[in-house]
């Protein structure tokens, strides 16, 4: 899958350093070619040696080595690849990036790259949660530096928590997101943020969603290659890159421009919609005083249900039908249940209670539920993540699952 495609691989100084040499022989096996580059730190941890038997590279280290500046120079490291990656990614490595520094090899590499940057971070776990550090790749994936981990395990010093480097095999599955467009040629509908549904001119329904976790899975898949339809309420998210976007306000709008997106190949329906409308829309705002205004008659309907339509289609049903399932308590009983009434194949299960934070900010904690037809219900808890991080870990398991079934 990586056939002829390069990678430079930066491996800096962290005990799991014995890691990148797993992962070159993975990215060799898939027909990578592998250049590295290994800091001082990094020397501590892996030999030189061991670098390059496996890459069959020459392994570069000095930012003024006169053989490299003469032969290939930083510049041409930089430039000279499809895909960077550094791994480990060290708290170190990665305040250098966000702010610029460019004090070896290493950091004067990514600083003149002008290719697709890959971390995979490791470090203890205070470390990862300090401020500093979450600010610090906060920035960088701004700036589109991708990310994957870390992971929740046991760490070096023999703590647990998250901070645990990504497994070879995991940064694999990511190199051949980035590098391999695995969504290339497919379609797919997301929908994303609230919906409004009008009481009058002035008052309205709706709830707190802010779009983030919608707008973060159009941008992922579209990152993979795919063909992305984003159908939203109301959001101050930017627009995703190489997404097309349709904004809408009501639940019904937003089925109607869902219906209109069809065929697709797949459906991730994130959108909070308003389960209710009112039954019939004032033309004038209601006075507090006006018997219609008080929310005793107040008379509600229920909205259409989107995520079930789109299951139950009979002609341009999408391959896989996504639903999110945000709940305050019993989240995986309700998810259960929601999985079987609508038809959908999938159901991402969220809990949104008020201690949680989740519902409006930058994290989720997910329990991912999926049909299988031999098992009966399949249940993955993922880490509490960021919205980002879920977005990119389902548009990748979204890849792998219609890979398989073309």
């Amino acid at each position: 899958m990586l056939s002829n495609l390069r990678v430079l691989l930066i491996i800096s100084g962290g005990i799991a350093a014995y890691k990148s040499l797993e992962l070159i022989r993975s990215l060799k096996a898939e027909g990578a070619h592998v250049r590295p580059i290994l800091t001082k730190a990094g020397r501590e941890f892996v030999t030189p040696l061991s670098v390059s038997s496996l890459a069959r590279e020459k392994v570069h280290e000095d930012l003024f080595s006169l053989t490299d500046e003469s032969e290939i120079g930083h510049i041409r490291l930089a430039r000279e690849t499809d895909l960077v990656v550094v791994a480990p990614a060290t708290a170190d490595i990665l305040a250098k990036m966000n702010h610029g520094i460019a004090d070896d090899l290493a950091t004067t590499a990514l600083l003149a790259t002008d290719r697709p940057i890959l971390v995979a971070p490791a470090m203890n776990s205070r470390m990862w949660e300090n401020a500093a550090t979450q600010c610090n790749i906060a920035n960088l994936k701004s700036h589109g530096v991708m990310t994957v981990g870390p992971a929740l395990g046991e760490l070096a010093e023999g703590e647990f928590g998250i901070g645990r480097m990504a497994e070879p095999a995991e940064i694999l599955l990511a190199v051949e997101a980035v590098l391999g467009n695995p969504l290339s040629g497919v379609r797919a509908l997301v929908t994303s943020g609230p919906t409004y549904e009008p009481i009058d001119p002035i008052r309205y329904i709706a709830n707190r969603s802010s779009g983030k976790q919608g707008h973060a899975i159009a941008g992922a898949c579209a990152r993979l290659g795919a063909d992305v339809t984003l159908v939203t309420g109301p959001s101050t998210e930017a627009e995703p890159l190489g997404v097309s976007t349709v904004h809408v306000e009501t639940a019904r709008d937003m089925l109607r421009a869902c219906i209109d997106a069809l065929p697709v190949d797949f459906a991730i329906c994130a959108a909070a919609v308003s389960d209710w409308r009112p039954e019939s829309v004032h033309g004038q705002k209601l006075k507090k005083g006006q018997a219609a205004a008080l929310p005793a008659n107040l008379r509600l309907v229920e909205n259409p249900d989107i995520l079930a339509t789109l299951a139950v289609r009979e002609n341009d049903r999408p391959k896989l039908v996504i639903g999110f399932a945000a709940e305050t308590h019993d989240v995986v009983a309700y998810a259960r249940a929601k999985l079987a009434s609508k038809g959908c194949d999938w159901i991402l299960a969220n809990d949104v209670s008020a201690e949680t934070g989740t519902f409006g900010g930058d994290h989720n904690k997910i329990h991912l539920l999926t049909r299988d037809v031999e098992s009966g219900v399949g249940i993955e808890e993922w880490p509490q993540s960021s919205k980002r991080d879920i977005a990119a870990r389902l548009a990748e398991r979204v890849a792998r699952v219609l890979g398989a079934a073309a």
